[in-house]
C-alpha cells in the first residue's frame, strides 16, 4: 500500500494530467494516506499516522472524505488521551460532511470524546445525534471510509460513551449486545469490542467474565496481528491485578505480558 501511495504521489509531481485526472489523482492519494496512517496507527506509530493523516487531509478535495481523515485525527486524540483536542476538530469534521452515516460515526466520535471529559449532557445530545443519522435513508451509498459503520458500532461506542459517564450497567447491555451482532469478517473490530466488554464487567465485580472477554480480545488480536487490541488488553492489566482470585485472571496476565515481549 505505501508503495502505491509513493507512486501517486510521484505522478501528482511530475506527470502531466488534465483537470479532473488531477482531482482523480488527489482522491486516490488522499485515501491510500489515509488506509496507511491506520495502518501506523495500529502499530503505535502515532507521529507516522498523523503526518499520513496530515498529507491526507491537505490532498482531499471532497468535503466528505476531508471529514473522514479529521474525524481519524480526531480519533487518535482520545486514544492519546486528549479528548479536548478530538472533540474541537470533531466539531469541525461535522460540518464538513454530508452524508448521514458519515455524520452517525463523527457524532459518535464527539460522544466519545465528550464523555471522556465528563460532559454528560453534550455527550448524550451527540448519541441521539448519531443514532438518528444513522437512521436516516441516502440516495447516495456510504463513502468508503465509513461504509463498514453500523448500528453494532454505534451500540458499542454508545456503551462505552455510558461506561465513561458512569452508567456501567446500561453500557455493558450495549456493548454486548453490539458484539453479539457483529459481523464475524469484523476480526479486529471484535477484538477492539471485546476489550471494552472486559472493562465495563470489571467494576461490576465480575472479573471471571472479563478475564474470558479479554482473553478472548488478546488472542484474536495476536492471531491477526492487531497490536492496538493487544494494547487495549495491557492497559487492563493493574485492574486486573486487583483480581488475582478471581478464575482466568492470573492465565491473562501472564498471556497478556508474553504478548509484550
Amino acid at each position: 500500500m505505501l508503495l502505491h501511495l509513493a507512486t501517486v504521489t510521484d505522478l501528482i509531481a511530475d506527470a502531466t494530467y488534465t483537470p479532473d485526472q488531477a482531482a482523480r489523482l488527489h482522491t486516490l492519494a488522499a485515501r491510500l494516506a489515509q488506509t496507511v496512517g491506520w495502518t501506523r496507527f495500529d502499530a503505535g506509530q502515532h507521529a507516522a499516522a498523523a503526518r499520513l493523516w496530515r498529507g491526507a487531509l491537505h490532498s482531499a478535495h471532497d468535503r466528505d472524505l476531508g471529514a473522514g481523515i479529521i474525524g481519524d485525527l480526531a480519533y487518535q486524540a482520545t486514544w492519546r488521551h486528549d479528548p479536548a483536542t478530538a472533540a474541537t476538530i470533531l466539531q469541525h469534521a461535522v460540518a464538513r460532511t454530508e452524508h448521514p452515516t458519515a455524520r452517525a460515526l463523527l457524532h459518535l466520535r464527539l460522544a466519545r470524546a465528550q464523555a471522556a471529559l465528563g460532559d454528560a449532557t453534550d455527550c448524550r445530545t451527540s448519541l441521539r445525534a448519531a443514532e438518528h443519522n444513522l437512521d436516516r435513508t441516502a440516495p447516495d451509498p456510504a463513502p468508503a471510509w465509513c461504509a463498514w459503520f453500523g448500528p453494532e458500532d454505534l451500540q458499542v461506542d454508545t456503551g462505552q460513551a455510558l461506561i465513561d459517564l458512569g452508567d456501567t450497567a446500561e453500557g455493558d447491555q450495549l456493548i454486548l449486545r453490539g458484539i453479539t451482532h457483529l459481523s464475524p469478517a469484523r476480526a479486529k473490530t471484535r477484538a477492539v469490542f471485546l476489550s471494552y466488554r472486559a472493562s465495563s464487567l470489571l467494576p461490576q465485580g465480575h472479573a471471571d467474565e472479563a478475564s474470558t472477554a479479554a482473553t478472548e480480545s488478546l488472542t484474536l488480536a495476536r492471531t491477526i496481528g492487531a497490536p492496538r487490541c493487544v494494547t487495549l488488553i495491557q492497559r487492563l492489566r493493574p485492574r486486573f491485578e486487583e483480581h488475582l482470585q478471581a478464575p482466568g485472571v492470573a492465565e491473562l496476565l501472564h498471556a497478556s505480558q508474553a504478548a509484550s515481549t
